[in-house]
């Protein structure tokens, strides 16, 4: 036979206390807790709620004592748990017989029972049935025995239902299950599928005892041992020790005993018992958030493409090219030939148009312009927030996955109207002119009124000549009278000038339109920063914590995430 795998354990008192935090199962616990607060409302229901009764029943067994280890006989009718139970207990304490019980509560026996009433109302027996080992009849205990509490629970195959529920019950409670199995009823499917194989992880506070071996030869024996021992490697259970025993013959009470003696002599089963129920807890939660690695990240070109995206849907492109056209309708207004600036001062701006002819400090202060927001389009918006939202939720579990792409989605109510002032609110860089079209202007301003001195001349020499008054001799530059000279030298070089500043013009237009770009762009970024990104990346966050607490709660000597801590949920 295999010796007792070591227990951890935890108590009340302080010394008890540090061999729990030795052991880890306080950072356990606290990470256990912890992924809880985290995996609420993204895993199955019922398997939070049953991880959450994890934490309590946990929490509430520390603050009991931590010098008494409950042990639990369980087992179908006729099994002989209660002759063990006295067995053990040296006296005749518990009913025997082949019927089923007629109570649905546990009888509980204790040995060295000061402090023990709070664990006992904590298991739920009745006071009527807890015994002292030391007040029945004689007043001697045997010392090796003492904080042991003995539970004889009813029969898990009772007809009635109240007796199934309340061995069910406190199998969750106890810290030590002895399973009491027969000849007849080793193999029931009842007994292996609704209780053992649930409890492959506590194999180190699960003992079998195969019980009434005095009924079957020494080979049927043997065979039947190997057999249970099968069906228990089966169940996932090929570490828990088998016993065989017989109450009339006496094999193998001793070395119960010895076991026994050994679990409360260390104290460590409750502390065992715990850590099982906390890594099956934490195993379970862990099997539905999946592998934490296979979680992407949103890389630079997703970030850059949902910046893109939301951009085109605030119409950040139909303003650049307004930028560029107002750019060059100033430069025309203030370097073109002053004729050319009238005609163009007739002409609305193309920012002006778009209302982007002043910026927009405060929605209260300066309504929001309707024309500005029909380039809000939600078709573009939709497409580009299910786009991201399908990218964040790749490696996340279905559950984790939907969540992600409702937090991308969250804002989308808020998401045009900081859209539209992220973008009406950003300084496109037109009120201060490049300080060359000042110097053109007035360069057109004196070639316009050469042309114009040169014009009224020839006038002035028309008239002359109508009105055949006496003719003044013209002055000439070489052939050509001055006058025509001035008239021709200042409207080509103004128009000449104007083609030239033109093309400087349309280089200003597309820097300073990038510029705009730009940005729009960096406004755009925050946006999706704050409405959208950010709870993305909250929930991948908040995933990949609890993936780290609950492999914190499975192994914590592995992993240093948390601390031990007090749980906080």
């Amino acid at each position: 036979m295999s010796t007792s795998t070591p227990i951890n354990t935890q108590g009340s008192n302080r010394a008890v206390a540090k061999k729990v935090t030795a052991s880890g199962l306080a950072r356990r616990l606290t990470a256990l807790d912890r992924a809880l607060a985290l995996c609420t409302d993204r895993l199955d229901d019922e398997v939070v709620a049953e991880a959450g009764a994890v934490c309590v029943r946990a929490g509430e067994r520390l603050r009991l004592s931590g010098e008494h280890t409950v042990v639990a006989l369980a087992g179908a009718t006729g099994s002989g748990k209660s002759s063990l139970f006295n067995a053990i207990a040296g006296l005749g304490l518990s009913r025997v017989g082949v019927r089923r019980p007629t109570t649905a509560y546990a009888l509980a026996c204790a040995w060295g029972a000061q402090g023990v009433e709070p664990l006992l109302d904590w298991l739920g027996i009745p006071r009527v049935h807890q015994l002292s080992r030391e007040t029945v009849l004689d007043k001697v205990t045997p010392a090796d025995l003492n904080g042991l509490v003995l539970l004889d629970l009813p029969d898990h195959d009772s007809t009635e239902v109240e007796h199934r529920l309340e061995v069910d019950r406190l199998v969750k409670l106890v810290d030590v299950l002895i399973w009491v199995m027969d000849p007849q009823k080793y193999a029931d499917a009842a007994v292996h599928e609704g209780y053992l194989r649930p409890l492959a992880s506590h194999a180190a506070v699960t003992l079998v005892v195969f019980n009434q071996v005095d009924r079957l030869s020494p080979g049927a024996a043997q065979q039947c041992l190997a057999d249970l021992k099968r069906l228990l490697a089966e169940d996932g259970l090929e570490q828990v020790r088998v016993l065989a025993t017989s109450v009339e013959t006496g094999v193998g009470l001793a070395e119960l005993r010895g076991i026994l003696v050994t679990q409360v002599a260390q104290k460590r089963a409750a502390g065992a018992r715990l850590t099982a129920d906390i890594v099956r807890a934490a195993a379970d939660l862990a099997a539905q958030c999946g592998d934490p690695s296979q979680a992407g990240e949103l890389s630079e070109d997703d970030h850059r493409e949902l910046v893109d995206g939301l951009a085109v849907a605030a119409g950040v492109p139909a303003v650049v090219d307004a930028v560029a056209a107002a750019h060059l309708h100033r430069a025309a207004k203030a370097t073109g030939w002053p004729v050319t600036r009238w005609i163009k001062r007739r002409h609305p701006d193309p920012l002006t148009r778009i209302r982007f002819d002043r910026p927009v400090v405060s929605e209260e202060l300066v309504p929001r312009p309707a024309n500005v927001s029909e380039h809000i389009q939600g078709a573009q918006l939709d497409t580009t927030l299910r786009r991201v939202a399908d990218r964040t939720s790749v490696g996340l579990p279905p559950s984790w996955a939907a969540a992600a792409r409702t937090a991308a989605r969250a804002d989308r109510r808020d998401l045009p109207l900081r859209l539209d002032q992220a973008v009406m609110n950003t300084d496109l860089g037109m009120d201060e002119p490049p300080r060359w079209w000042r110097f053109v202007g007035w360069l057109q301003a004196a070639l316009f009124g050469v042309a114009a001195v040169g014009a009224l001349w020839l006038l002035m020499l028309a008239l002359v000549g109508f009105l055949q008054l006496p003719d003044r001799v013209t002055p000439k530059l070489g052939e050509v009278p001055l006058p025509t000279l001035m008239l021709l030298t200042g409207a080509l070089a103004g128009f000449l000038l104007a083609l030239v500043s033109r093309r400087f013009a349309a280089i200003g237009a597309r820097r300073r339109a990038a510029r705009a770009q730009r940005r729009m762009l960096t406004a755009v970024a925050e946006v999706a920063d704050e409405l959208v990104l950010a709870p993305v990346v909250e929930e991948r966050d908040r995933y990949r914590q609890a993936c780290e607490h609950l492999a914190v709660a499975a192994f914590p000597d592995a992993v240093s995430a948390v601390p031990a801590a007090a749980p906080t949920r």
